[in-house]
């Protein structure tokens, strides 16, 4: 992992130089400090997805190209078998599989996102991000507690949500087992 840190981390410099943009200007579109910053272009502190998007974004360039290295090439349609995605394990205990990393000009980007079972995920105080665009969460197991701005809403298996993703939201798992649920971020 820590060696997978630091390849992203190269990318990241390597395009932000390649688009000659300052480490102030990274920090301002991803919504980090500069130190932040820095310690991420140098590998020497995670990511999460929210970070990655917005420097995928920010550079032009596909969120798969930041995190493998490797442009997508498919474009009449791309198939994914089950658990077969890009991993992107990028948020503490969240694992994402990309459902369409290899299409390319894609005009979402879909996952499937394992949230972990938390102690005093019912009531803890939960991280928020925002990021451009909008999200649809689906949950296929488990349930999901989420809070998109001030409204706290809890997701069982077969409920979904729509929302602005420019507002801040954040979600765990509760009850007694992790929660499964397809993401669909659009737009930016």
């Amino acid at each position: 992992m820590e060696q997978f840190i630091r390849e992203i981390g190269v990318r990241l410099k390597g395009m932000r130089d390649i688009l000659d943009l300052s480490v102030e200007d990274m920090a301002a579109a991803t919504d980090v400090s500069v130190d932040e910053y820095k310690s991420m272009e140098a590998g020497e502190k995670d990511f999460n997805f929210t970070f990655l998007y917005k420097a995928s974004n920010r550079f032009g360039i596909d969120l798969t190209e930041l995190v493998t290295g490797e442009s997508p090439h498919l474009s009449g349609y791309a198939l994914v078998r089950r658990d077969k995605g890009l991993p992107i394990e990028r948020r503490k205990g969240f694992k994402y599989l990309s459902l369409a990393y290899n299409f390319k000009d894609r005009l979402a980007e879909p996952f499937v996102v394992t949230a972990p079972l938390e102690e005093g995920a019912g009531s803890c105080e939960l991280a928020l991000s925002t990021h451009a665009g909008q999200e649809m969460d689906y949950v296929l197991s488990g349930s999901l507690r989420i809070r998109i701005g001030e409204h706290e809403e809890i997701l069982h298996a077969g409920d979904s949500i729509y929302y602005d993703a420019g507002k801040p939201h954040g979600m765990v798992a509760i009850g007694n087992s992790p929660c499964r649920f397809l993401a669909i971020v659009m737009g930016s």
